[in-house]
Parts: structure tokens; C-alpha cells; sequence
């Protein structure tokens, strides 16, 4: 019945169209832009059907609802002329698979996020591909591509996604982003999706026109009325967002997703639908199935582990992992960045047990903040010293590198690297790229106007942009120049980052990685001084030890028995700063 929402089926004689819109006594379906009129089936709980032979593959089609509405399908695979126009019949199974793939063990794990659109300057899934070899050749194991589901206009960072079903054309088409994966499995990379399911888009959205019950106005989140998975028809919505991500894994056989924000996935029934979500996509993968979380509550509950594998969740962004590396390296003190100023607990917590906030009061926020963690291996966590937000909510979307010094740069690589947690790099990073990767969209109109102004407004209460005029040269979210200048540069190379990313990453593969299984819990901190510490993990052959200096003065550190693993800067009895050291140590 639910099965409704999830686009047409297509046969050999023609294809079979649904289409649930309970608000709706009668749909007409329109075939070829208006060419031929379809008067649709409605079944007792809202869903319309029609059967049109002769149809097939591309034919493009869109449903006019009663007061004369026309609109694209919810379940749209694609959208050839964007989020306002007809969606076009795809036959799923036309692309033919040419590499045989298994899958990756997490352990193995080297993340990389990339934006389609700002990775090459054709911003596309096959101008995509003729960079794989880089990131085979540096070490990466798995991509995490940024939202790819169809947004309004020509550029977006992927969170307005309307249309989940439908890879963005902007991009290219359905079978373009296959060839994508394909080509990165050949290469023996796995492929990550980030999906939004938190919220639609401002601008595309016709849900609420034919089916109001998909939102609910009993839960609230920053966009508005939250996505109903808990109320009165809320069985077709749940089957719509977990439709969407089965989707993805069994046709385009990525091998797994990023929940965005899933602190507003908000659900009172007796199991949420992220519980859901997780045991059907585990029941459905025949390999390696990798789901991540981004939540701001960290809220360790869903990354619970039976016989070293994950039971729901694989592993959750580590936000504090990010913060107090960051603050480490620039002494920022704005915004959430005032809780990890000279709080030198949060550090050697955030390194050995992933949550750096694990309960206590966190005054920016207001309130405390998280779960004890150390129960769960590194491996629950994913580390990164940059990535989309921590870049792109910057009024100018500058990256580390522009403001952190480049002993700290190395040491900060050094670092989260060579932690048993899965590491990932921002695309650029590892050449040392500076180009920006500002906020940018592409809406019209009164919506641009509230866009524009809103970017600029949230910054206002930050002191450095109290003045109007500074406030005046954020870049304009709106302008073809600031998604321009997010393009990376690949002539940029700086060859002396690019080759220490490369040796970090050779060493992760040869000495880390080995280790990984036999770690079954957070390691042990020891606060050496304000920003040096110690972090040992148990690994089973021996103790994983590391020993940083992450700050701008000498520390003396106690002497390591182990075999060096990796040293970065003067990492002798007396750490000059910015030092790094990892051994093992054995018995």
C-alpha cells in the first residue's frame, strides 16, 4: 500500500504511476507536459494510481491537482528541468554494473567529504571520477559525498533538497552518479551519501498542498513544523524516508549514509523511525553497511556495538573532536568556541573517549550537554579538523589553514590522523587548499532577499561584526562569484602538505589500522599541561600511545617505552611546541 509514494514502476507493456495525495478527492495525471490527460485511481487511504501503456522510459509527466496545480512527483528519480518542472521516467535497472564490490570494513576507513559541485570545475558526478586516482593514490578508502537530492536552482550546498529521490541535474543524471560509484569501487573506495531528513527545502516543496499530514505542528524545529513520523498518517511518511535511504543502497549501492542533524528527527512513537531506519537497511545490505550520525546532543545510545559490530548506528561526527583542535590551533573564543577555551579536560576526554561533553553544563548552550562515551570504541567516532560546517558557517568560509599556523597545521594532521577514530579530510585539505567554501544557494525573489539578509543577521551579534559595513562584505550567499570562488583549485598543490597527508595516511594503513579491532574501548587522558596530553588505548598486542603538544610553549612529557610509530616536530623528553608522538608499547 505505503509502497505508493515511491515513484513509478515500469513494465514492458507501460508504467504504473502513484501518487499519495490524501488531501485530494481526484488527480489527473499529465503525460509528455500536458500532452495526454490521465484521470487517476484513488484508493480508500489517499494513494492514486494509473496505468498508462505505451509509456516508458523518459517520458516525462506531472500530477494536476484539483485546483489545477500541476506538480512534479515526491518520488521523482529525476527532475531534468529542476524542482518546478515535469519528472522523467527512469528505468532503474538500465545501467549496467561493471565492478564487483564487497565492501569495506569500517576499520579500514579513510573519509574524504567532497561537494560535488566545488570538487572539479565542471561540478559534476563524471567530471568527478577523473579525481578518484588522487584520492586512491593519497590513501582514501571511502568519499562522503555532500546531499545530492534535487535542489532549487543551479547551485546549493545540498540541505534545500525537495525532491529526495532525485539526484540534482545540476550534477548530471541518475546513471552519471552511478558511473561515479562504480568507477570509485573499481578503485577499491567506498561511497558515503549525506541525507537530509530533518526537513525539505523552502523553495519546491508541494507536499504540504496534497498531503498537510507529512508535517506536524505538535513538533517544531528550526525550519518550521517538524516532518511527522509520529502522528496520525505518519505510516506513508516513515515509509517515504526510509524508502529513500533503501533507495539509495540497493540501486545505487552506495555503501552508506550520513544523517544529517538527527537531534531534529523528532519521534514519540514506540520505536523511532531512526531505530527503523537502521534495523531495514541492515536487514536489506549484503556488505559493510556504514550509517553515520551527526547529532548535536551527543547522545552515545544509538552506537551501541554486539560482537564489535555495530547494532544500529557505525559511528557519530565528533564535533568536540573538531572544537578543541580547532581551538587549540587558533585560541578562537566566539560562539560555541567559549567552551573550549582553557577547559584542558575537554581535549585528552574529546581524544581517548570521543565526547568531550559528556553531561556536563555547556554555557553556550545552556543547558549540559551529552553522555558518558567511553564504553564504545574510537571507532564510533569520526574526526575531522575541518569539514562543510565548521568551513562554510564562517561568516567567509575560510579554512584552518588561512588562520592556523603550519606547525600546527602538521601537528593537528598528526593528531586526528593516527586516531583510532575514522578519520576525515575536507576535499582540499590535504593539499593545503585555501580557497573558501563560503554558504551558497541559488533562490529568487523574496526568498533570495530573506536569505541574504539572514546570512548577514547572524552575524551580528558577534563583536567583530557589530559594524554594518563589515557586516556588508559577507559574501552574498546569492552571488554566481561566492559559490565561484568555492571551487577547488587543482593547480594549487602545496607539495609539502600533500606529502605529509600522504605518510600519515600510508602510516594509518600500515600501523594503525591493524590495531583497530583490538581496541574495544575509549583510552585513558592524562593532562600533561594546558593543551598537552597523554592518551593510551589497550589494543590487545600492546598499548597505542600518544603524547601532543598542542600548544605554542615547551612541555616536558614522561618517556614513552614504545616502538615510534610517528613524530612530529621535537618530540623528545621536552615537546617543543606543536609536537606530536605515537609508540606502542608491548609487554
Amino acid at each position: 500500500m505505503t509502497s505508493g509514494l515511491h515513484g513509478p514502476v515500469v513494465a514492458d507493456d507501460g508504467v504504473t504511476f502513484r501518487f499519495w495525495a490524501p488531501a485530494c478527492e481526484k488527480v489527473t495525471l499529465l503525460i509528455d507536459q500536458g500532452g495526454t490527460a490521465v484521470p487517476m485511481r484513488r484508493d480508500a487511504d489517499g494513494f492514486h494510481h494509473a496505468f498508462v501503456p505505451g509509456a516508458g522510459p523518459g517520458c516525462l509527466y506531472r500530477f494536476r491537482l484539483p485546483d489545477g496545480l500541476e506538480v512534479p512527483d515526491p518520488a521523482s528519480r529525476f527532475q531534468p528541468q529542476d524542482v518546478h518542472g515535469p519528472s522523467e521516467v527512469i528505468d532503474a535497472g538500465a545501467y549496467t554494473w561493471r565492478t564487483h564490490w564487497d565492501g569495506l570494513p569500517w576499520d579500514q576507513v579513510v573519509l574524504y567529504e567532497l561537494h560535488v559541485g566545488s570538487f572539479t570545475p565542471e561540478g559534476t558526478f563524471l567530471a568527478a571520477i577523473g579525481r578518484l586516482d588522487h584520492l586512491a593514490a593519497l590513501g582514501i578508502t571511502a568519499i562522503e559525498i555532500m546531499p545530492v537530492a534535487d535542489f532549487p536552482g543551479r547551485r546549493n550546498w545540498g540541505y534545500d533538497g525537495v525532491l529526495l529521490y532525485a539526484p540534482d541535474s545540476s550534477y548530471g543524471r541518475p546513471d552519471d552518479l552511478k558511473a561515479l560509484i562504480d568507477a570509485a569501487h573499481a578503485r577499491g573506495i567506498a561511497v558515503l551519501l549525506d541525507v537530509v531528513y530533518n526537513h525539505f527545502g523552502p523553495d519546491g516543496n508541494y507536499l504540504p498542498v496534497y498531503a498537510p499530514a507529512f508535517f506536524t505542528e505538535r513538533h517544531h524545529t528550526p525550519w518550521g513544523a517538524a516532518i511527522n513520523y509520529d502522528g496520525e498518517q505518519s505510516g506513508p511518511v516513515r515509509d517515504f524516508i526510509i524508502g529513500n535511504a533503501l533507495r539509495w543502497i540497493e540501486e545505487f549501492r552506495l555503501d552508506g549514509l550520513r544523517f544529517d542533524a538527527v537531534h531534529a528527527i523528532i519521534d514519540d512513537s514506540s520505536k523511532h523511525v531512526l531505530d527503523e531506519m537502521a534495523e531495514r537497511l541492515r536487514r536489506a545490505a549484503d556488505r559493510p553497511l556504514h550509517l553515520l550520525l551527526e547529532n548535536e546532543d551527543n547522545d552515545p545510545s544509538r552506537l551501541g556495538r554486539r560482537d564489535g559490530k555495530p547494532t544500529r548506528y557505525t559511528a557519530q561526527w565528533n564535533d568536540d573532536m573538531h572544537h578543541v583542535l580547532h581551538v587549540a590551533a587558533t585560541h578562537e573564543k566566539n560562539g560555541y568556541y567559549a567552551d573550549y577555551e582553557g577547559n584542558a579536560d575537554l581535549l585528552g576526554r574529546a581524544l581517548a573517549e570521543g565526547f568531550g561533553y559528556q553531561g556536563q553544563m555547556m554555557p553556550y548552550r545552556g543547558s549540559p550537554r551529552g553522555e558518558p562515551s567511553a564504553h564504545l570504541p574510537p571507532g564510533a567516532f569520526v574526526a575531522f579538523i575541518q569539514n562543510h560546517d565548521q568551513i562554510g558557517n564562517r561568516a567567509f568560509g575560510d579554512r584552518l589553514v588561512t588562520t592556523a599556523s603550519p606547525a600546527a597545521m602538521r601537528a593537528l594532521a598528526a593528531t586526528y590522523l593516527l586516531l583510532p577514530q575514522c578519520p576525515m579530510l575536507f576535499m582540499g585539505e590535504e593539499w593545503g587548499a585555501r580557497q573558501p567554501f563560503p554558504f551558497f544557494c541559488d533562490f529568487d525573489g523574496d526568498l533570495a532577499d530573506a536569505v541574504r539578509k539572514g546570512r548577514r543577521e547572524e552575524f551580528k551579534r558577534f563583536p567583530e561584526f557589530e559594524d554594518p559595513d563589515i557586516r556588508a562584505k559577507i559574501p552574498d550567499p546569492l552571488a554566481d562569484d561566492t559559490f565561484a570562488t568555492s571551487k577547488l583549485d587543482w593547480s594549487a598543490f602545496d607539495t609539502d602538505t600533500l606529502s605529509h597527508y600522504k605518510a600519515l595516511i600510508a602510516t594509518r594503513h600500515e600501523r594503525i589500522v591493524p590495531l583497530l579491532a583490538g581496541i574495544v574501548h575509549g583510552g585513558r587522558a592524562e593532562t600533561v599541561a594546558d593543551g598537552a596530553v597523554t592518551v593510551r588505548w589497550a589494543t590487545g598486542s600492546g598499548t597505542l600511545a600518544l603524547s601532543a603538544n598542542l600548544s605554542d610553549v615547551p612541555v616536558a612529557f614522561p618517556a614513552s617505552p614504545g616502538a615510534l610509530l610517528w613524530r612530529e616536530g621535537e618530540a623528545g623528553d621536552l615537546f617543543a611546541p606543536w609536537s606530536v608522538r605515537w609508540t606502542l608499547e608491548t609487554a
